[in-house]
């Protein structure tokens, strides 16, 4: 069983990284392999609408969103990491996601995952809840922890030394590897996720 980790924020070191190494580390320690997937520091459009994806199979712009979703069919979970911006997911990580589940969406349901906000002092339940929309929104077990999954500090050192956010990172990463081995010995019993619905849009016009 496989664990991707995204790292959603331009510094690949920094207060991001560091959640997300600790969850890595709990997945690794319960026996899950794991891989992160740094979004980089160049820039992600963000999706337009044009619903060529729809025709391609895949996103028109091939870039960092393509590379996620041809890599999301052999992960069995996500992680996904971002600091906090004005209160909010960084912009990379935003659009990122905005492409990802409008082109790609079908290879993530059904799997779990969670998101890890990273921020200096305040926004991170507002992020928190942005990022948890995506997974709601695609048919996706959402993996909790002891408390809302986020560490704070201005850097990786002060990161460290948030013990309880540290320690929510270990949780979540317990939890993921229960949540994995517990979809496995499911599959195993013959008990599968149930099929996909055809979906239906209702546009409120009058």
């Amino acid at each position: 069983m496989k664990v991707l980790l995204v790292n959603g924020s331009p510094n690949k070191s920094n207060t991001t990284c560091t959640a997300l190494s600790e969850v890595e580390k709990s997945l690794n320690a319960s026996g899950i392999e794991t891989e992160v997937f740094w979004l980089g520091n160049k820039a992600i459009c963000e999706c337009i609408g044009c619903m060529a994806c729809r025709k391609l199979g895949k996103c028109f712009m091939d870039d960092k969103v393509n590379e996620f979703v041809a890599k999301a069919t052999d992960f069995d979970g996500f992680i996904f990491g971002t600091p906090v911006h004005y209160a909010a997911a960084s912009g990379s990580i935003t659009s990122f996601m905005d492409r990802v589940f409008f082109s790609g969406g079908s290879k993530l349901a059904y799997k779990p995952a969670a998101c890890v906000i990273a921020a200096r002092r305040a926004g991170t339940t507002a992020t928190f809840d942005q990022i948890n929309k995506y997974f709601t929104i695609n048919n996706m077990p959402v993996v909790s922890s002891n408390y809302w999954n986020a560490v704070h500090g201005l850097n990786a050192e002060e990161t460290q030394q948030d013990k309880e956010g540290l320690q929510t990172m270990r949780i979540l990463g317990q939890n993921m590897a229960w949540l994995l081995k517990c979809i496995e010995m499911g599959k195993q019993n013959g008990l599968h996720h149930p099929e996909m619905q055809e979906r239906e849009f209702t546009n409120f016009v009058h």
